[in-house]
């Protein structure tokens, strides 16, 4: 953890009144983690997650910072879960009936252009315009296709960035784990991982832990 970077909060200015029970300390202005509480967190949380593969569950994973957007959809994919890398679309949650209609729609345009016949059978200012179409849908859409209902539970990096998504799953009663820096509110997240949100190492550390757990659970089910 430590050569992670999961220690490093922001400097003293930025943290949030409820962060102060999970900061050791501060080194040139910028804020520590306790991380024997980051570490009692941490398992807690991976705790969860196995508990969801076992019971073959799905977590949507989402983070969208640039730092750590490659990570978010790689841990994801490894774990064959969902994920928000790019934006998070407002109303997902809160809206899922109708957004799920679009995903359908997305889903055959897909089909459509994997077709054999796809060439043959449509013009070509007929395909720019469904190139176009589906590229829109693809930036939205592409990692949340094989979600058919609401998920079980967010994997969030970063609450204060993720504040629409956490809004939402808080009206949809749906439990949120997340990886808090020193300017987040503990409040945000059901299982709170108090870390280094910002620093790629970091979240890779995290992420790893928390997917691996969930593949133990899902590899359970099959002993």
């Amino acid at each position: 953890m430590y050569k992670a970077g999961v220690h490093y909060g922001y400097t003293r200015g930025k943290r949030h009144p409820k962060m102060a029970e999970f900061i050791f300390g501060a080194k040139n202005n910028v804020e520590i983690f306790d991380l024997d509480k980051t570490r009692e967190k941490l398992n807690e949380a991976a705790d969860f997650t196995r508990k969801l593969g076992a019971e073959n569950k799905q977590i949507l994973v989402v983070g969208t910072k640039p730092s750590i957007k490659h990570l978010a959809e790689k841990y994801a994919k490894e774990a064959d879960l969902p994920y928000f890398a790019n934006r998070w679309i407002g109303g997902f949650l809160t809206n899922f009936v109708t957004l799920r209609k679009r995903m359908d729609y997305f889903a055959e345009i897909k089909i459509k252009k994997e077709s054999s016949d796809y060439k043959n059978i449509t013009s070509k200012k007929e395909r720019i315009k469904i190139e176009k179409e589906f590229a829109r849908l693809e930036k939205l859409f592409a990692g949340v296709t094989t979600i058919k209902e609401l998920p079980s539970a967010l994997l969030i990096i970063d609450s204060k960035e993720e504040n629409t998504a956490v809004r939402e799953a808080k009206r949809k009663k749906i439990p949120v784990i997340a990886v808090l820096n020193t300017d987040c509110d503990l409040e945000d997240a059901d299982y709170q991982i108090p870390a280094n949100d910002a620093a790629p190492a970091s979240v890779e550390y995290l992420l790893s832990k928390l997917t691996k757990a969930y593949l133990e659970g899902k590899k359970s089910q099959k002993v």
